[in-house]
């Protein structure tokens, strides 16, 4: 479940669903870099999971929504302070890897 839930997508997926509905374009709009692919796969993951919910409209085209669940929302202030924490340490993470691997190269 760590795994699922520490993924490179899933993150970004449970933070912009626990605002409120979101759509899939809105999703690929919103993570930089997914691909359609992925992010079905990553959406169906976290449904499968309990964290998101699923809703299709019976329009044409179907219109779907994802919503984060109750136990997705409880989870949500540890995302957004890991993502906080992130985003403060990636600078020093960056020149700490180049450093790491000016020492082991070769």
């Amino acid at each position: 479940m760590l795994d699922r839930v520490g993924g490179k997508w899933s993150i970004g997926i449970l933070v912009a669903a626990s605002h409120g509905p979101v759509r899939f374009t809105e999703l690929e709009r919103h993570i930089e870099g997914i691909s359609r692919r992925m992010l079905t796969l990553t959406l169906r993951n976290l449904e499968r999971d309990g964290l998101l919910h699923r809703t299709v409209y019976p329009t044409v085209p179907p219109k779907v929504e994802y919503t984060a669940t109750p136990m997705a929302l409880e989870l949500y202030e540890s995302l957004v302070a890991l993502t906080s924490w992130a985003e403060r340490h990636r600078r020093a993470i960056a020149e700490a890897r180049t450093r790491y691997d000016a020492e082991h190269a070769g």
